[in-house]
């Protein structure tokens, strides 16, 4: 099974000015069921996370990881866990120094899109 990444900038989220909002970037990466793999897509992900974090100077990276309701809570927040933890320490093994990047797991929540897009982890760049 492939992972499936793509790079998102959600400029709508970001409180501050139209330019801040433009520069602060959201990178997503989707996940197969049950599975925290990192393949090549996301990995090229995480590299572009990685790249922006050190050129911008970024000090506040969070790794917010979640699941879809397909498992228990206490399943799903340890799955939501484990694939925040795998994209820290790809942004890590990239450069990006620890202590700039806070990961969580929020477990399943509910989610507007398909359970697919629910399993992802979300690298959201601040200053």
């Amino acid at each position: 099974m492939r992972l499936i990444a793509s790079l998102v900038v959600v400029a709508g989220l970001v409180l501050g000015s139209p330019a801040a909002r433009a520069q602060q970037p959201s990178f997503v990466i989707f996940f197969q069921l049950w599975s925290a793999a990192i393949d090549d897509q996301a990995q090229d992900v995480i590299a572009k996370a990685a790249d922006w974090v050190k050129s911008h100077h970024a000090r506040n990276v969070r790794v917010v990881g979640f699941a879809d309701p397909t498992g228990s809570k206490k399943a799903n927040i340890l799955m939501s866990e484990l694939r925040a933890q795998v994209v820290a320490d790809g942004l890590t093994a990239a450069g990006v120094a620890p202590g700039a990047i806070r990961q969580v797991g929020t477990g399943s929540v509910e989610f507007a899109g398909s359970s697919q897009e629910a399993r992802r982890v979300e690298i959201r760049v601040g200053k």
